[in-house]
């Protein structure tokens, strides 16, 4: 299939899940439930996090998450009381215990004391011949890995791209903070990323439409494959690649219904 070609297709399936009727089914929904910036990063960050396993349950969580917050994300980071802290330590996704939400809240109060959007967390100006995204992804690695109360047993769920990991929760949530358009799906909140900076996040829909459609031949589903893909899809859209997510993901979807 010529680039033509595959732009086309690409395309027309982005037409069909770049639009709100994408929202409902897809963890972005709960983000969507908030207007308040911090509030949507939190919670936007906290439910990308939890995003593995099946979409269904994924939400579930994340709405029992926002329940247990009172469904006031910032506002319960920066107040919450030593029965708040036991309400939440009670919570459980897969291998996300306690533990680590105690973890995500010390890590968040920190944070906002400092700083008034996770935007500065993923902006760095390190080593220019690195991407921009890695360093960025990295420099919020190391600020979570380095806040006063971090718990180390936490460290494997926040994705570090310098051991090779695909990043792709934190890519999914960047591409949720980051990208503008008129379709209401992403937030577009952020203004110092460009949508050009973004990497695809690399899950297993996108993992094997990509390698049947062509655009990538590595076995590996880790950082330099992330790399690669975005690169062919930069030559699709230089100015927004990641818009490619929702045709791959789409893709992958469809094939994993069909009879």
């Amino acid at each position: 299939m010529n680039n033509l070609a595959l732009k086309e297709l690409l395309d027309s399936y982005i037409e069909k899940y770049n639009n709100r009727d994408f929202i409902k089914d897809d963890p972005i929904s709960i983000p969507h439930m908030f207007s308040d910036q911090r509030d949507i990063e939190i919670i936007g960050l906290w439910t990308a996090i939890l995003s593995w396993g099946l979409r269904k349950t994924i939400i579930n969580k994340s709405k029992e998450l926002c329940t247990i917050m009172d469904h006031a994300p910032y506002d319960f980071i920066m107040n919450h009381t030593d029965a708040d802290l036991i309400r939440i330590s009670q919570f459980k996704h897969r291998t996300f215990n306690g533990t680590d939400a105690l973890c995500f809240v010390s890590f968040f109060k920190w944070y906002y004391s400092q700083w008034d959007t996770l935007e500065d967390a993923f902006l760095s100006d390190s080593d220019e011949s690195v991407p921009p995204m890695k360093n960025g992804i990295y420099n919020f690695f190391q600020l979570f890995t380095s806040s006063p109360d971090f718990i180390k047993r936490t460290r494997k769920h926040v994705a570090n791209p310098m051991t090779k990991s695909s990043c792709k929760r934190i890519n999914m949530f960047l591409r949720w903070m980051v990208r503008k358009d008129n379709k209401g799906v992403d937030f577009g909140l952020w203004d110092r990323i460009g949508m050009d900076q973004l990497m695809i996040p690399l899950d297993v829909h996108v993992y094997r439409v990509a390698r049947k459609l062509g655009l990538i031949e590595r076995e590996q589903t880790d950082w330099i494959t992330v790399e690669l893909l975005t690169e062919k899809l930069r030559k699709l859209n230089p100015a927004d690649p990641v818009i490619y997510d929702y045709a791959l993901f789409g893709m992958g979807i469809e094939a994993k219904t069909m009879p």
